[in-house]
C-alpha cells in the first residue's frame, strides 16, 4: 500500500496567527511535524501543503518537501486533494493518502500505520481515529467530537452532543454506562477518494455541527474508525503550544 502524508499548514488562524512558525523547544511546529511523518516507516513520501511563502521558505530551509497551494480552500482536506491531484497528473500516484494536521507535532506512528492498515479492507474509502472517552465532563464537551460506530467499525454519525443519548440515566454519570468515543482528526483517504470528497458541497448536517466527514457519510462514503489509545496533543492556541513544552520537558523529548 504505496501512501503519501500531506501536511496542510495555513498561516491565517484567528486563534494562533503564524501557528506552523512558532518554535517548539527549538524547532517550528511544522518541522516537528514534517520530521516525525517522514520518518514513519508506514509513509514512502511527506509533503506540506501550504499557500504561504514564510511556511514554504521554513520547510525548504529544514530540507522537506512543500508544495504551494490555492488560498481559497475551505479546509485542510481541501489543501490535500489539490496536492494529490497534482502529484497523480506528475505521475507520482499513491493508494493511501494521509491528512496529518500541521498542528499535530505528536502524533504517532501507531496511528499512521493503523489508518493505514484499515485500507486491506476493499470495502474502505476513508480511515480515522478514535479513543475511549475517560473523563466524564469531555462526555458534554461540544469541543470534543464524539463519533458512534456499526459493528464492522464503520462510523454511524459524529456529533458534539452527547453520544450515544442515555435515556432514563441522570445526565453527568453516563460515562460508566456504556463506551463514548472521542474522534482523533487524522483522516486517511483511497486518493481517488480523497479528491472525489473535496468536490462535494455542503450539506445540512455538516453546517449544524460544523463537522465536514458529515458531507462525506451524506454523500454515502464509508469511514472506518480505528482505535487508539493515545491522546494527541494538538496546537490550537498559545496556551496549547506551552503546555506542548511543558509535555517535552517532563519526557525529556
Amino acid at each position: 500500500m504505496k501512501t503519501v502524508a500531506i501536511i496542510p499548514a495555513r498561516w491565517a488562524s484567528s486563534r494562533f496567527e503564524g501557528k506552523p512558525l512558532a518554535l517548539l523547544a527549538g524547532k517550528t511546529i511544522v518541522q516537528r511535524v514534517w520530521e516525525r511523518v517522514s520518518a514513519m516507516d508506514c509513509v514512502e513520501a511527506a509533503v506540506v501543503a501550504t499557500d504561504d511563502e514564510r511556511i514554504a521558505s521554513e520547510v525548504e530551509r529544514f530540507g522537506g518537501r512543500y508544495m504551494m497551494t490555492e488560498s481559497t480552500h475551505r479546509s485542510g482536506t481541501d489543501r490535500c486533494a489539490e496536492v494529490a491531484r497534482r502529484l497523480a497528473a506528475s505521475g507520482e500516484s499513491y493508494d493511501v493518502t494521509v491528512n496529518v494536521q500541521g498542528d499535530e507535532p505528536f502524533v504517532e506512528t501507531a496511528q499512521v500505520a493503523a489508518l493505514v492498515s484499515a485500507f486491506e479492507d476493499a470495502d474502505v474509502e476513508i480511515a480515522t481515529l478514535a479513543r475511549k472517552i475517560t473523563r466524564e465532563e469531555d462526555v458534554e464537551n461540544e469541543n470534543v467530537v464524539k463519533v458512534v460506530r456499526n459493528l464492522k467499525g464503520d462510523a454511524l454519525y459524529f456529533s458534539r452532543q452527547a453520544l450515544p443519548f442515555r435515556r432514563g440515566e441522570e445526565r453527568g454519570k453516563w460515562l460508566g454506562g456504556c463506551d463514548y468515543l472521542q474522534h482523533i482528526g487524522v483522516y486517511a483517504f483511497r486518493s481517488e477518494v480523497l479528491v472525489k470528497v473535496s468536490e462535494l458541497q455542503q450539506t445540512e448536517l455538516e453546517k449544524a455541527e460544523s463537522l465536514e466527514q458529515l458531507r462525506w457519510i451524506e454523500n454515502g462514503y464509508r469511514i472506518r474508525v480505528a482505535l487508539t489509545e493515545g491522546e494527541n496533543i494538538g496546537i490550537d492556541t498559545p496556551a496549547d503550544l506551552a503546555r506542548a513544552e511543558m509535555w517535552l520537558r517532563e519526557h525529556n523529548v
